[in-house]
């Protein structure tokens, strides 16, 4: 799977690629990174992507004709098909539900917004699917985009070490409604400790009745701790943005990416 990285901070993705499951997803090549500075897309001397906002305001707004460029320059890099990511406070929150379905992509190509948000023009002709990592504004998109990296390297095939290991973890599991659940407790060795002791359950080697309990662990704990999971499925989310919109004051950005490493190249 491919991805690359829209930003204007390249080199916050060094490590971050390089390091657990996604410098793994790049070793094992189930996975290749690269890194985009979008200031290579500017035609003046100072490399301008932002100006001031028309009706005035604090921040400033990035600007349309470097974004479209770069995107369309990035694409015609390979011929696979791109699905567009932007990573904003305004997007849909990210669920296990869209990481799934964004790991079934051959490419994503992830834009990572700064200042105080982007051209909504641009948004509008581009037509990404918007992403929200949380109810919070961050600086930019790189730290989103590498959320959303990682959690998509691990459902790839052969980067975790165990083929179930994906399917068992916390919003993959589901209930018989098809309701997401948080994961079971888990233990290991001592047997004891603080006077704590391992359910006797789990030490009876009956891999039935340890399914059965693990699974009504993860009912009970979703109840106390995420109730709002057990509520009727809802959709996965809409994928197409409305062609046009109100201008809302601008758009907060969420983060940007780099880096060199294993599958890694920057541009």
């Amino acid at each position: 799977m491919r991805f690359d990285v829209l930003t204007l901070f390249p080199d916050m993705f060094r490590e971050v690629l390089a390091t657990s499951m996604p410098g793994r997803a790049a070793a094992c090549g189930a996975a290749e990174y690269h890194l985009h500075d979008l200031r290579h897309w500017t035609s003046d001397k100072h490399r301008t992507v932002d100006d001031r906002p028309f009706g005035g305001g604090p921040g400033m707004v990035m600007m349309c004709q470097p974004l479209w460029d770069a995107v369309h320059a990035i694409e015609a890099m390979d011929a696979r098909p791109t699905r567009r990511v932007l990573l904003t406070p305004q997007g849909e929150p990210l669920t296990q539900r869209r990481v799934e379905d964004l790991a079934t992509a051959d490419r994503l190509l992830m834009i990572a917004g700064h200042y105080e948000g982007i051209d909504e023009r641009v948004i509008e002709a581009l037509e990404p699917l918007e992403i929200s990592v949380g109810d919070y504004v961050l600086s930019g998109g790189e730290l989103p985009a590498m959320t959303l990296i990682d959690a998509t390297v691990r459902l790839l095939p052969g980067v975790l070490g165990h083929e179930d290991s994906a399917a068992e973890d916390s919003f993959s599991t589901r209930d018989e409604a098809g309701r997401p659940l948080l994961d079971c407790p888990h233990y290991t060795r001592p047997r004891e400790w603080m006077d704590r002791t391992v359910p006797d359950i789990l030490l009876g080697g009956d891999h039935g009745a340890i399914a059965r309990w693990r699974h009504e662990e993860s009912v009970e704990r979703t109840r106390r701790r995420r109730p709002d999971l057990l509520e009727s499925p809802r959709p996965l989310g809409g994928t197409d943005r409305p062609k046009s919109r109100q201008p809302d004051g601008g758009r907060p950005a969420s983060g940007e990416h780099s880096g060199d490493g294993p599958g890694v190249s920057a541009s």
